[in-house]
């Protein structure tokens, strides 16, 4: 009989979120019986294959709890019987009083909910990101007892207080982070270090196949042939969107270039008006959030992928970004910065190519040398290929979840309903 674990997330599905949603597929495929509790409904318009392929069924937390007051009130009945709800009840107080907020509120509220319609047999419960969803988690285990563990990944580790971080590593069975800089500060919080694990997300080369190696050959020089970059990620100031504008802006005015812009987010508007005010806006294509296939295709009919990444001012910051994983096993090159787990994925010079976060002018040099360069770009775009094949094959951290869920080992590597297929265009 298969292991069965209710899974807490922020929302789903969600397009910016595809690791998450190719973990789960993967788990289920090694036997876990997962139900998904979502704390938000989704907003994108659309999904990716991998969504379709999930089996699991999902449970729709009151988003807000004025919404679904008898709910709440149902769950709260239920939930008061249960043996930790005065133990909850008192973390709960002490969080309180240190985050004296709606969403504490909230977080509790869920809890109420999830711990009074959890599918019977539930054994375990499993976050993704350590601030909200975990939250929840917690509070839900104690009501009922319970283990739970978590996954951290960027933003719920670096915007999160240190109290609570340490009280959350105190009680769950395990946690899995996704970069080694991420593993190294949670490890010196925690009571004991053992419980946190280093698990690259990695990447699914079956969806994401090799297409056959083809020279780079735009050199910048022809202004009806200009270099293809391209950037994927949410427009939010850690993707540091408005110092690649900068850095595009300051490249001399014969530089051949176009630049696909993919994702959404709350800061597109004002990249648009920025990249107007710098006279660039002609030569930028904003596409807003695509299924991977779009995403995928784009990749392949493009010649250099960047992202420049930093750390705001709320200690937010990316972890292992994905879309880099994605672009290299393309065998895109990628520029990127020195952040979190970057440098873990791509070394300068030789896999892919880095310069210091937040630095436009640094950034500028960068891409006036890559734009220039061909031959650079096909060296390191199929080094990193290689490197992400041999290194982020996402069956490696598959294989370390699978552990810590106690699941039976397997030597088969499961198929892929919908592999994507390769259409290559640089």
């Amino acid at each position: 009989m298969s292991r069965q674990i209710t899974l807490v997330l922020k929302g789903y599905p969600r397009l910016s979120e595809t690791f998450i949603a190719q973990e789960i597929r993967a788990l289920e495929l090694r036997g876990l019986n997962i139900t998904l509790a979502s704390l938000r409904h989704p907003t994108d318009k659309s999904t990716h294959p991998i969504h379709d392929e999930i089996q699991a069924p999902v449970l729709y937390l009151p988003e807000y709890l004025h919404q679904e007051p008898l709910r709440l009130l149902k769950g709260w009945w239920k939930a008061r019987r249960m043996p930790g709800y005065r133990r909850c009840l008192q973390h709960w107080w002490q969080d309180l009083k240190r985050d004296c907020s709606r969403n504490r509120l909230r977080r509790l509220g869920q809890a109420l909910v999830l711990a009074a319609e959890l599918p019977p047999g539930t054994e375990q419960l499993y976050a993704h990101f350590l601030h909200t969803p975990a939250s929840v988690t917690r509070y839900c285990a104690l009501l009922t007892g319970l283990p739970w563990s978590a996954s951290a990944h960027a933003k719920d580790i670096w915007t999160s207080d240190a109290w609570e971080l340490r009280e959350k590593l105190a009680e769950l069975a395990w946690l899995a982070t996704c970069t080694g800089a991420n593993h190294s500060y949670l490890q010196g919080l925690a009571a004991d270090p053992s419980r946190v694990h280093l698990v690259y997300h990695g990447l699914d080369l079956r969806r994401f196949s090799a297409p056959p190696s083809v020279p780079q050959l735009r050199d910048a020089q022809q202004a009806q042939d200009p270099v293809r970059l391209i950037s994927v990620g949410r427009a939010v100031a850690k993707k540091g969107y408005d110092d690649l504008l900068n850095a595009l802006a300051a490249l001399p005015a014969d530089c051949a270039w176009q630049l696909t812009h993919i994702g959404g987010g709350p800061l597109l508007k004002s990249l648009k008006q920025q990249a107007q005010a710098l006279g660039i806006d002609a030569r930028i294509q904003w596409l807003g959030a695509l299924p991977q296939q779009q995403v995928l295709e784009s990749y392949r009919a493009s010649d250099l992928f960047v992202l420049a990444s930093k750390i705001v001012d709320d200690g937010d910051r990316d972890g292992l970004p994905n879309v880099l994983m994605e672009a290299q096993s393309q065998g895109l090159c990628c520029l990127s910065t020195t952040i979190s787990g970057i440098p873990e994925l791509i070394e300068h010079g030789s896999t892919g190519w880095l310069v210091g976060p937040g630095e436009p002018a640094a950034l500028t040099d960068a891409l006036q040398q890559l734009l220039h360069d061909p031959a650079l770009r096909t060296r390191l775009g199929q080094a990193g290929q290689q490197r992400v094949q041999q290194v982020f094959d996402v069956e490696r951290g598959i294989d370390q979840l699978a552990e810590l869920f106690d699941l039976p080992a397997t030597t088969e590597r499961p198929a892929v309903a919908n592999p994507q297929p390769c259409h290559c265009d640089h």
